[in-house]
């Protein structure tokens, strides 16, 4: 089993090179529009350089603004372009995993998950194909989901071994309204990468694991694939420091 992902966005990455090197850690880096609108192929060649002691790597995709199943076809075609400036810089980098948000809410759509559905695949599979040209796999992580029916749906939808589940239990514990034990029997056969925070249920904090009250022993005694990406996303250093000590001693 690897060591965790810790995630960074792209702009801090220079702020903590250092400390990412002396300590060989893993990452997965967050792209959002403004990093993708102002980085150049010498910034990608850079960091490359950076990441030479050969670290596991995943990334985030951008979200804010996007949505994959979009009735509208414009805004359709905008989100597949950020989405392919995220996979052009995996190229050269080549991430094992990159997370998409769904775009799923259901007051949005009407509770019309068909309709969402049939938008959303047509934005996954054009990038489902690209991914798997480069060997990576795609992760669609839960958000404002109260439960998983839809998230189970697309997976069923899909039906293709680089597409599957990123679960993140901070999401879980604000929005669910059903129990871990459902979202597990519906989402376990997909799960390829874990988002791991904690919160009290009021706001998504992202506080460390342990920290809130999401049961990490339960989800780890529900979850079957031991061996897909871990990833801490903590909003310091010094967080993201505290919930690989609680990992290290619960699961590794």
């Amino acid at each position: 089993m690897a060591s965790p992902h810790i995630h960074i966005p792209f702009q801090n990455i220079s702020e903590h090179i250092d400390f990412i090197r002396e300590r060989r850690v893993n990452l997965e880096i967050y792209f959002g529009s403004g990093a993708l609108d102002a980085i150049s192929e010498d910034d990608v060649a850079l960091l490359k350089d950076n990441l030479d002691y050969g670290p596991s790597l995943s990334f985030h995709a951008p979200f804010m603004d996007l949505s994959p199943g979009a009735v509208d076809a414009r805004v359709r075609e905008v989100t597949l372009e950020r989405f392919s400036q995220v996979l052009r810089i995996a190229e050269v980098l080549r991430p094992g995993a990159v997370v998409f948000h769904s775009g799923y809410e259901k007051w949005k759509y009407a509770l019309n998950v068909d309709l969402w559905i049939e938008k959303s695949l047509l934005t996954w599979e054009g990038v489902c194909r690209e991914a798997a040209r480069l060997g990576v796999k795609v992760a669609i992580e839960n958000i404002f989901e109260d439960e998983p029916s839809n998230l189970k749906l697309l997976m069923e939808q899909m039906n293709t071994g680089n597409f599957g589940i990123c679960f993140d239990t901070g999401h879980f514990n604000l929005f669910s309204r059903v129990p871990l034990g459902e979202w597990m029997d519906a989402l376990n056969p997909y799960i390829l990468e874990l988002h791991l925070h904690d919160n009290d249920r009021s706001s998504d904090q992202h506080r460390p694991m342990g920290e809130g009250t999401f049961d990490f022993a339960e989800f780890f005694r529900l979850l079957r694939n031991k061996d897909c990406i871990y990833t801490l996303e903590a909003h310091s250093r010094e967080d993201a420091m505290k919930s690989m000590a609680y990992l290290e001693k619960i699961v590794f």
